[in-house]
């Protein structure tokens, strides 16, 4: 049986103790990132999160997009200049407006009608000629399985709730999704999660069903804590562990209303993302805070270029001499110059091997 045929469908359960661990954890860093949000550009920050929201959300189901169309998208919807323009077309507009619709209009309340906006933005008409979707409908009277292997030998990984019991099913999801929002009961990450899944074994569209659930879920969140979510992506932690989160959903789905497993992997790989994303702040803070001290009018472009390498961590254990001559595309002579007046500016440190064992470090004060 698939939980949706469970007869207690859809009173899901979980061991509270399992989870709150990890909800401590998850709550501390969105805390975090909130309080670390005046370090970085606002809206260059949320242009940035939400395009790899975007195109990780698509690469978890195998579509690549061209990211300079759709960033270019975002921008235009969200109202930012950027100084080149790339070619936008009907999906990437789609793609751009269904996405700040969910993070900016998180206060609204959630129709089915505006799911299947969604949808058809998705799936904007002439999207594909070899798969035709017919985008803002909900999918046919045919049984909506995920299957694999041979045609003859086919296995079933999960199938959906049939036709004609959606709609009666997709009601009670969002008469539940808008009243929890209310609620106090439910802890917000928990409800997000608990927004991924039952979306998900709805199944209720033709194709693109992933790609909404993970949009639904941004929009839990973003109604839980309506900030930070501009500053994070679950997207690209989940295409981190890909293959493990089909496992996880196609075991909850084949399983009854306990959901404690699929609740810990889903506020693990949160989690993942909001450290992720903490990490990348400090790291940028740390960069501003080097510049402001180091006065680049005395700096070669060459020297900039190999401590910006630096500071990103590209060398984790230091520069050779050799490698800036690589990176810099100067000579040994100019590489050797160039390091030495880094080091007597107090811009790089050099370690205590000596020879070619010899690495350049950044100088943090």
């Amino acid at each position: 049986m698939w939980i949706w045929e469970q007869h207690d469908w859809p009173q899901f359960s979980f061991d509270a103790e399992a989870i709150t661990p990890l909800l401590r954890q998850i709550h501390f860093n969105q805390g975090q990132l909130l309080g670390k949000q005046d370090g970085v550009g606002s809206e260059q920050a949320t242009l940035d999160t939400l395009l790899a929201s975007i195109i990780y959300s698509s690469a978890i189901e195998g579509e690549k997009l061209n990211a300079s169309s759709v960033r270019s998208s975002l921008a235009n919807k969200l109202g930012i200049s950027e100084e080149r323009q790339y070619p936008m077309t009907a999906q990437t507009d789609g793609l751009a407006e269904i996405t700040v619709d969910a993070i900016n209009n998180w206060h609204m309340p959630l129709t089915i009608k505006r799911i299947l906006t969604w949808h058809r933005l998705l799936f904007p008409e002439g999207y594909t000629l070899l798969n035709p979707i017919q985008g803002g409908v909900l999918r046919g009277e045919e049984s909506m399985q995920v299957v694999s292997g041979r045609i003859d030998r086919p296995k079933v990984h999960f199938e959906a709730p049939p036709r004609s019991v959606l709609e009666q099913e997709f009601n009670q999801f969002i008469d539940w999704f808008n009243a929890s929002k209310l609620g106090h009961s439910l802890d917000p990450v928990v409800r997000a999660a608990i927004t991924h899944l039952w979306f998900v074994t709805l199944h209720p569209l033709d194709d693109g069903n992933g790609r909404i659930t993970r949009l639904l879920t941004d929009l839990a969140l973003a109604q839980g804590e309506s900030q930070s979510i501009r500053f994070y992506t679950m997207s690209g932690s989940i295409l981190e562990r890909r293959k493990a989160y089909y496992e996880i959903l196609e075991d909850t789905q084949k399983g009854e209303q306990d959901i404690t497993l699929w609740l810990v992997w889903f506020l693990d790989t949160l989690n993942d993302a909001l450290l992720k994303t903490l990490s990348t702040i400090e790291q940028a803070l740390s960069k501003t805070n080097y510049w402001r001290r180091v006065d680049q009018t005395q700096l070669t472009s060459e020297q900039v270029k190999v401590l910006n390498r630096l500071l990103d961590g590209e060398f984790e254990l230091g520069i050779s001499s050799s490698q800036y001559q690589k990176v810099a595309k100067v000579s040994r002579a100019t590489a050797t110059r160039h390091l030495s007046q880094l080091v007597g500016m107090g811009c790089l440190l050099k370690t205590d091997a000596g020879g070619r064992s010899t690495r350049y470090i950044i100088c943090h004060i």
